[in-house]
């Protein structure tokens, strides 16, 4: 079931954003010949008018082929009217751009959807990741250190920590152990010592561990758009996609500018992972995690790196600044520098993925056995 609920979710985002560079470019005159769920070999295609429907062998992704988007395409004068390269600016630039907007569609109708029928949807505020600090609890470790409540770990032994995740699992790999932590209050930088709890924890196969726990909670502050029935729900179905689109620009700059860990980035492994957990919690649950990925999606695909949707906005930006397109050459350097920062960024984020989820799967069951 796991593998269903991933094929579901991915194949949701990605119809959804090929769709949209298929109806624009339909709208605008363009001719496409391909539309594609999927990459690699071909399972089951099917020629309808003009444009050949396939069903490919590895559903991470999916494309859109017009007329003409390849540079080297030899195109009859016949053809040219309605290929993707001949357009004007605007119009290859309304192509490109609606993917990202059709993925931004899926979220609004599922948060339109929460709505209506009397759901809330919830926005983490950006303190809600950091390691900014609710409570202290009265005699733990936290409080005899000197640690208050609004305070930001910062650092432990030296090392910068930038969001809860990190911070924590450093305190819970070193139970017993005194660790120098650097906290900023009020604008002030203050070192203190602090020695983790051992405290004796089991997982879901009953196998006993122990941890360290320091006696803090997170903070958490959210902003929920209650849901009031359908006749408001398309204005606050608005303000959802809004907020979560706010939320991901921010921790997108806090992960550039190294205000958030790049541990955290996460890939195709976690995400089958999530869905079927969010899944297994219920309906709402799982459409809500389909939203949140959705607009993610749309907002990754805008940075200006090439190969993305971005990129290409990017070069049809300049095109129109300049009044005629970049060099083929230059265009044909610069994909290739996009996909190797994209291949990059995929063998980073599975690093993560495999880190994160299949090693402590691995070790659980060797421990079993």
């Amino acid at each position: 079931m796991t593998i269903l609920w991933a094929v579901v979710l991915f194949g949701l985002l990605i119809f959804f954003h090929e769709l949209g560079h298929f109806i624009v470019a339909k709208m605008v005159g363009v001719k496409v010949l391909k539309f594609s769920l999927g990459f690699g070999p071909k399972l089951i295609s099917k020629k309808i008018g003009e444009t050949e429907y396939l069903l490919s062998a590895i559903p991470l992704g999916g494309y859109v082929k017009p007329l003409g988007e390849d540079l080297e395409e030899e195109l009859t004068e016949e053809d040219k009217p309605r290929a993707f390269n001949y357009q004007p600016v605007w119009k290859r630039m309304a192509i490109v751009i609606s993917g990202p907007v059709f993925n931004l569609v899926l979220a609004y109708i599922i948060f339109v959807a929460f709505i209506g029928l009397n759901l809330p949807v919830a926005i983490p505020e950006l303190d809600s990741i950091t390691t900014v600090i609710e409570s202290v609890q009265p005699g733990s470790p936290a409080e005899e250190a000197g640690i208050q409540s609004n305070d930001s770990i910062i650092a432990i032994n030296n090392d910068s920590v930038r969001d809860w995740s990190e911070m924590a699992g450093i305190f819970s790999q070193n139970p017993g152990k005194e660790l120098q932590v650097r906290v900023s209050r009020a604008g002030e930088i203050i070192e203190l010592q602090i020695t983790p709890e051992p405290t004796e924890t089991s997982d879901a196969a009953g196998n006993k561990t122990v941890i360290g726990r320091i006696g803090i909670s997170k903070k958490y502050s959210t902003k929920v758009i209650e849901g009031s029935g359908i006749i408001q729900a398309p204005i606050k179905g608005f303000q959802a996609v809004w907020g979560w689109c706010v939320l991901t620009l921010e921790v997108v700059v806090k992960l550039f500018t190294g205000g958030l860990s790049a541990k955290q980035v996460g890939g195709p492994i976690l995400i089958v992972d999530a869905a079927a957990k969010a899944a297994s919690i219920g309906a709402y649950a799982y459409f809500n995690f389909i939203a949140i990925i959705s607009i993610n999606l749309a907002i990754l695909n805008l940075l200006p790196v090439p190969v993305l949707d971005g990129g290409h906005i990017l070069f049809l930006s300049i095109e129109a600044l300049r009044g005629r397109p970049l060099s083929e050459k230059v265009l044909i350097n610069a994909n290739k520098v996009g996909m190797a920062l994209l291949l990059l960024l995929i063998t980073f984020v599975i690093y993560n993925d495999t880190m994160r989820i299949i090693v402590p799967w691995a070790q659980k069951v060797m421990g079993g056995n």
